[in-house]
């Protein structure tokens, strides 16, 4: 018996199994953080934005190609179009705006009262590891580790105005 599995099946499975699980081995190209904060835990204040590795957002070049690419694990769960709202809210012209504000998503409490408007700083941070910045934010992705990584990411993001 002959099975045939096409490309965009596998493309799926792999993106599923991103916003489940750390990647397996160490040359993936998203390095999970482990997932450590519980809602009880402190966040960094609303204007902080350090990186647990101490990276800042401005010291990168980035390559809006490249985060793009990163993104297809975040595609899952968000989209990139304006109001459309999936398992996470549309990223669409995300930064400058007031987290736990994106219409028609329902935000957990904890990231309707974080005081956080996203900047590309913010964002920088906040992708490192998610419960850190939020304890108790309903976003179950464990963060991207490579700074560039992060970096390319938030540099596509940007460009979705």
């Amino acid at each position: 018996m002959r099975f045939t599995v096409s490309a965009g099946l596998i493309a799926a499975i792999v993106l599923l199994q991103g916003c489940s699980k750390p990647p397996a081995d160490d040359n993936a190209a998203l390095d999970a953080v482990p997932v450590s904060q519980s809602a009880d835990a402190k966040a960094p204040p609303a204007d902080n934005v350090d990186t647990l590795d101490g990276s800042k957002f401005a010291s990168f070049k980035t390559d809006v190609a490249a985060g793009e690419k990163v993104f297809m694990a975040c595609r899952t769960c968000h989209s990139t179009k304006p109001g459309i709202n999936m398992t996470g809210p549309s990223l669409h012209g995300l930064q400058g705006h007031h987290s736990g504000q994106i219409p028609g998503y329902k935000y957990s409490e904890a990231n309707k009262a974080s005081g956080i408007t996203w900047t590309n700083e913010k964002l920088f941070q906040y992708l490192e590891n998610p419960q850190r910045v939020v304890p108790g934010t309903k976003m179950s992705y464990v963060g991207v580790k490579d700074p560039q990584q992060r970096a390319d990411l938030v540099a596509y993001l940007d460009t979705l105005k």
